[in-house]
């Protein structure tokens, strides 16, 4: 294991049903940097977050972080590992029925024993770090979405982990709210001397704040680097993704039959 890198991905296979979702993929993630991963829907992006978080085993393949082989460890060490792991949710995933204050309080009374006043101190600071301590009391149904984002942010963040990691941070939002999950993503990352993995489609919000690029397509890394070489990639697909074009290499139109043969039975 690379000490610069904290996540090393090496020819990882993994299966679901008859489809294939990583074919020998490779990736490593440095350390303190913030590294997005890309790719067309369904490409298993949301998947290796899981398989890096060791909810789900590949088929084969090596997944090492912090040194560890993700895959080798038993029940109380893959607990362990996850207390050092932060993880913000696509859908936010906050407790209904608990306040703000509550949810971000919850990971500090079941991975710590903090007296109350300790973990008091420490859900405001991380409040106040994503701009909501005046809202502690709220619940969840009380919350816009980008608000809600900002809560389950700040409970990624409530044990200081070295890794974060984000599902599609930046769906649903409005710009406003987009542009303070940009902020606080770049902001918390170099505050916490974190280690960023970031799942995304929004590739101008992406770009602005990653400092390296996969795109990951057909169940291997297709491309990589940083996203100024990336939108100059060889590869005319890669372009194409990058810049978001209608048509290309991935065409607009699904494969059928001349369309004048589909309506009149013949081609003219």
């Amino acid at each position: 294991m690379d000490d610069t890198n904290l996540i090393e991905i090496e020819d990882l296979y993994f299966q679901r049903g008859d489809r294939v979702v990583f074919d020998g993929l490779s990736l490593t993630v440095p350390r303190g940097k913030i590294t997005a991963i890309m790719g067309p829907s369904g490409s298993g992006k949301t998947t290796l977050l899981r398989i890096i978080g060791g909810q789900v085993k590949p088929d084969a393949g090596v997944v090492r972080v912090a040194g560890k082989n993700v895959g080798d460890l038993g029940r109380a060490e893959l607990f362990e590992l996850r207390e050092g792991i932060g993880m913000l949710f696509q859908s936010s995933a906050l407790f209904t029925d608990l306040t703000v204050f509550e949810n971000v309080a919850f990971p500090l009374r079941e991975h710590t024993d903090l007296p109350e006043d300790s973990i008091c101190d420490l859900v405001l600071m991380k409040l106040n770090a994503v701009g909501l301590r005046g809202a502690r009391d709220l619940l969840p149904g009380q919350l816009s979405g980008g608000m809600a984002r900002r809560v389950a942010l700040a409970r990624a963040i409530a044990l200081d982990p070295q890794l974060l990691m984000y599902d599609e941070p930046f769906t649903g939002q409005d710009p406003i709210a987009m542009g303070v999950l940009v902020s606080l993503i770049q902001k918390l990352n170099g505050a916490l001397n974190a280690t960023s993995l970031l799942v995304s489609h929004d590739i101008h919000e992406t770009v602005s704040i990653c400092d390296q690029i996969y795109i990951i397509a057909d169940g291997k890394v297709v491309g990589q680097g940083h996203p100024d070489v990336l939108h100059n990639h060889p590869s005319s697909r890669i372009r194409q993704f990058m810049a978001g074009n209608p048509d290309g290499p991935v065409p607009f139109h699904y494969p059928a039959d001349e369309f004048l043969y589909d309506v009149l039975g013949s081609v003219k």
